[in-house]
């Protein structure tokens, strides 16, 4: 009986979904969510061509709620959360598997993540954690517990995402990937970093890109990292979150980009719109 359900979420990610469903090895089990693409229908003739079960979402309601989709449907002890602009390493599920093993005490785990240049992407820090919290850059050499898990690749024991009630529904992108990982810590164990796994991850490929997609993204991004920093009891997540977008906005290198502008812009407003809504934005995991 296989022990792990891969789950992916896909958003007008045909270009980028193959390579990571053909990297999938014989024996795990795949769920791919489609969340409101264009052409929900190439998303579904790529899963069922790669064996993979296909659940379709008839708007985007987000990443984390997305993830839940999926997790919902599987019923292996492990759910393997992977963006669809990623590839598995040959290896990469039964190391993971290895150290599942060889530390029970531990919940959640982070493969070692490649960009496509192949240079390590590693995260050691977060803006829900104070920092004397992060990581030193050399703490990526060598196997080690994490403060917070990258969210391209989490490998998680079921029984502990259930526990938790899995991503906040309330986050609808940025920031879920931290909110997820304080909740599993404090609630189930530790999490680790797994070298001897690898998994590439081709960052911000999942989607088309094109300046409406940046400002959205940024919007995002900002109603997020208030919401997220309240949630979690950092210190004036507002003030600190608007001084941060006003410094990106009024930057030389901004004003001489339109993109940029746009992308900063809806930064700002994101920040804007969470503090107006603060009173109807209570957390979902509320201790």
């Amino acid at each position: 009986m296989t022990r792990v359900t891969l789950v992916t979420v896909a958003y007008n990610s045909a270009a980028v979904l193959p390579t990571l469903l053909a990297s999938i090895p014989a024996g795990v089990d795949c769920i791919v969510v489609d969340n409101g693409s264009k052409d929900p229908g190439e998303i579904r003739d790529l899963a069922q061509a790669h064996g993979a079960e296909f659940i379709a979402s008839e708007r985007n309601i987000g990443f984390g709620r997305g993830c839940n989709l999926g997790a919902a449907q599987a019923t292996t002890e492990f759910l393997f959360f992977v963006n669809p602009d990623a590839q598995l390493a040959p290896g990469a599920i039964e190391a993971l598997l290895e150290a599942a093993d060889a530390h029970p005490d531990a919940c959640a785990f982070n493969p070692r993540l490649r960009e496509g240049n192949g240079k390590v992407a590693f995260k050691r820090r977060s803006k829900l954690l104070p920092k004397a919290q992060w990581l030193p850059r050399e703490a990526a050499d060598a196997d080690c517990e994490l403060p917070v898990l990258q969210g391209s690749a989490i490998f998680v024991r079921r029984a502990a995402f259930e526990a938790v009630k899995g991503f906040d529904p309330k986050i609808f992108l940025y920031h879920e990937d931290d909110d997820l990982s304080l909740r599993l810590q404090a609630d189930c164990g530790a999490l680790r970093l797994v070298t001897g796994s690898e998994v590439v991850h081709l960052f911000g490929e999942s989607t088309a890109r094109s300046p409406r997609t940046a400002a959205l993204k940024a919007w995002y991004m900002g109603q997020s990292r208030v919401y997220a920093c309240r949630k979690h009891g950092m210190p004036n997540a507002f003030g600190n979150a608007l001084i941060e977008a006003l410094s990106k906005l009024l930057s030389p290198l901004t004003l001489l980009s339109a993109r940029k502008r746009a992308k900063h812009l809806a930064f700002l407003r994101g920040v804007l719109a969470a503090r107006q809504c603060a009173d109807a934005l209570k957390p979902f995991d509320a201790r």
